[in-house]
């Protein structure tokens, strides 16, 4: 089986076509990462931001707990004494 210059293989002429994609899709995907990667290394060390939204959150924690507490508590007595009786 012989193969002239002028027609490549069925299975490299595959190769190259399927393979080319994934290189750029590759370069790409690199370059993104080179981008956002030291981004992402600069907020390691805000220790000051994510102490004020642990903060934040526990005061909203308490917040909601207060002003919904009695009436979470109702609802969820009444489920409880539903599924009890059943």
């Amino acid at each position: 089986m012989t193969n002239s210059p002028a027609s490549p293989s069925p299975i490299r002429a595959a190769v190259s076509t399927t393979v080319r994609p994934v290189r750029r899709a590759d370069r790409a995907l690199l370059w993104h990462l080179r981008s956002v990667l030291p981004r992402l290394s600069d907020e390691r060390g805000d220790v000051p931001g994510w102490v004020l939204i642990t903060l934040m959150t526990a005061g909203l924690v308490l917040l909601i707990w207060g002003l919904a507490g009695p009436a979470l508590s109702t609802v969820f007595e009444q489920a409880i004494s539903r599924v009890s009786a059943i």
